[in-house]
């Protein structure tokens, strides 16, 4: 069945058989295709498509991390948080510090998908982020769980500037040397449908609330 499609195909495209080889994309100028053509300040852009996708972004040097987060989650109310485990977070002892602070701060390896239903907050880092459109990307990976950026309210994001690419283009780039891991999620702005009643809710399918703190 799918020989005889494909035949057809090829009869409609005016071919009689197989092509030698794939075709060539044709080459199209990036001035079309990037709208970043290198000369931004990517984490000046990064924040401010971030706040048009409704993320507040907020600087802060890496020795400040974990008090400045105490004092977010403090103000916030919020008194048990699950982070991922390995990577920035790890690296600045920011679980620690907050445990420290009076702030239960579990990670990604001591507990379950079950278990993160009863968290307020996930705090995560991301593998990468999208100066373009203001998008968080994070890859599933063994330390570092999809959920905890989709199922608590609020989700808390750490940026390192070193991080931020300009566009989809160079992200791709990214994805294919490093690895996808088990999936990606582009995370662009808190969770909202429109799709009922055409009225725009916000936190139907995941966080009410992104807050991005960008690691200068």
């Amino acid at each position: 069945m799918s020989d005889d499609v494909l035949d057809r195909v090829r009869r409609a495209l005016g071919r009689t058989g197989r092509l030698a080889a794939a075709p060539v994309p044709p080459r199209i100028d990036e001035s079309i295709t990037r709208l970043l053509n290198g000369g931004e300040d990517l984490a000046a852009h990064f924040t401010r498509m971030c706040e048009e996708n409704k993320m507040h972004v907020e600087p802060v040097a890496a020795a400040q991390l974990s008090s400045r987060l105490g004092e977010f989650l403090g103000s916030n109310g919020i008194k048990r948080v699950a982070l991922s485990n390995g990577g920035l977070l790890e690296r600045l002892s920011v679980p620690a510090a907050l445990w420290l602070g009076g702030i239960e701060a579990w990670t990604w390896n001591q507990i379950t998908l079950d278990k993160l239903y009863d968290f307020e907050c996930g705090i995560t880092d991301v593998d990468y982020a999208v100066a373009e459109t203001g998008s968080l990307v994070e890859r599933a990976t063994a330390g570092h769980g999809r959920s905890l950026s989709l199922v608590p309210a609020l989700h808390i994001a750490v940026v390192e500037a070193s991080r931020i690419v300009p566009d989809l283009v160079d992200l791709f780039a990214a994805l294919t040397r490093d690895g996808m891991g088990s999936a990606v999620t582009l995370i662009t702005g808190p969770s909202k449908t429109s799709d009922i009643e055409m009225n725009l809710v916000i936190g139907v399918h995941g966080p009410m609330q992104v807050q991005v703190f960008l690691v200068t």
